[in-house]
């Protein structure tokens, strides 16, 4: 505790070596690599809030499949690029048991990472109609996203939903959507990084407006079953998660494998496609691929040139997952609520010592406690507050680069180990002392 606050000095010089004209503006994996370089120069255990990995151990359900998938001597074939039937066949009970929404297996694709999901269907979902060419972002949302559409030449369009919760997403969406020139839309939920849900009512204006305007809609499920306020972790039985799936049949459900089911490190999602989307038909898609039907154009097209499929062990772990989650056998959700005990006890101590939750409440009701939460200090901008914090040993990224239009931070608890609270605590509290609040 000694070294805290860490020279500014040793902050710009890293900074600089690591090509960051301003740490409060890095992206999640910028920011990853010069706090580790800042570590081992100093010896400061860092307080990482910044990235999103979860720090939970993968579950023996699937790891043990994995490993026999391996001796049985899958690593040396090709996987098939639609998914293992196994996979298949799992992940669309895995929907009806916890969505309720009905699909074939033939519409459930693996991928590496919803990561690779998105990136798949924005490329093939602005070409299947030669006038729709533009994504829209109900933020704030994942910053990589945005980046992937920069990297495709892929016009945006972004509006933060904060001032536009309820009735009054309808006005903004027809306002959005009223050109006709977007071809699909995204928003995650739980949000990422405000850790709202929307309610049913939202979703299914979403779906509605969607609907009427021709908009494929893109569901980002990071963060599948995780708003901790209800228990969605029975299969077959209500309540189930709330999804736009009831209200439109032209979706993308991406259910990553990484949150929810602690196995980030193999890459692993479901790419959920409506029956009716992934049959469409779309003469338009023949200026890019052999195939019109847009199922078979994104399968065969799209995601055999991005990987030629999702390794082969990590779909035998998942199916195995998906199997014991649908059975009953595996209950998912038991394991990750800890995500959502450890934010109570971070939020309190960051209130405790002058600091406020940005994202307070969810259409009137208390944001719930889970993998994020925003925050900010009293005369502080969230990428000034994040440059000084850094300073303190406490990493995190601003909310600026999420599409939010709000001052503050995003933090993730997944990394923070218990052991560390003390540490945070007496941080926090020389970062009050050193920065008193104005009355």
């Amino acid at each position: 505790m000694t070294q805290i606050p860490i020279q500014k000095e040793t902050i710009d010089r890293i900074a600089a070596a690591n090509k960051i004209q301003n740490p409060g503006k890095a992206s999640i994996r910028e920011m990853r690599k010069m706090i580790q370089d800042v570590e081992k120069e100093t010896g400061v255990r860092f307080v990482k809030m910044e990235m999103g990995i979860p720090g939970l151990p993968a579950p023996q359900v699937g790891v043990q499949a994995q490993i026999e998938a391996l001796k049985s001597g899958v690593a040396s074939i090709y996987p098939e690029i639609y998914g293992t039937a196994d996979f298949k066949r799992e992940a669309a009970r895995f929907v009806k048991n916890f969505l309720d929404i009905d699909v074939t297996p033939e519409c459930c694709v693996p991928t590496v990472g919803s990561m690779q999901a998105g990136f798949a269907s924005f490329l093939t979902l602005t070409r299947y109609d030669a006038k729709k060419t533009k994504v829209l972002f109900i933020d704030p949302g994942f910053p990589v996203q945005k980046q992937q559409c920069r990297v495709l030449g892929i016009p945006m369009k972004t509006f933060d939903v904060y001032e536009y919760r309820g009735d009054k997403l309808r006005d903004k969406l027809e306002e959005e959507l009223r050109d006709g020139d977007v071809a699909c839309l995204i928003y995650s939920s739980p949000n990422n990084p405000a850790w709202f849900c929307f309610t049913e009512h939202e979703l299914q204006i979403i779906g509605e407006m969607a609907n009427k305007y021709g908009v494929v809609v893109l569901e980002d499920d990071a963060y599948f079953l995780m708003d901790f306020r209800k228990d969605y972790s029975v299969p077959g039985k209500a309540p189930f998660q709330p999804t736009v799936a009831k209200y439109t049949d032209r979706y993308v459900l991406m259910i990553s494998g990484s949150k929810s089911f602690s196995y980030a490190g193999e890459r692993i999602a479901m790419m959920i496609c409506s029956p009716t989307l992934f049959n469409m038909e779309c003469p338009d898609l023949a200026r890019y691929y052999s195939q019109t039907q847009l199922g078979r154009a994104l399968i065969f097209g799209t995601l055999y040139c991005l990987s030629s499929g999702t390794a082969h062990s990590v779909q035998y772990a998942m199916a195995a997952m998906l199997k014991g989650a649908n059975d009953g056998t595996f209950n998912f959700v038991k394991d990750i609520r800890e995500y959502g005990e450890k934010a109570g006890i971070m939020k309190k101590l960051f209130t405790d010592n002058g600091f406020y939750i940005v994202y307070d409440k969810d259409m009137g009701e208390d944001i719930g406690d889970g993998f994020y939460f925003t925050f900010c200090y009293p005369g502080f901008g969230g990428v000034e507050l994040l440059n000084e914090l850094i300073r303190y040993g406490v990493s995190a990224i601003a909310l600026d680069i999420t599409g939010s239009h709000k001052q503050g931070i995003r933090a993730c608890v997944a990394l923070v180990q218990r052991d560390q609270f003390p540490d945070l605590k007496v941080r926090l509290e020389q970062f009050h002392k050193d920065h008193p609040v104005k009355a």
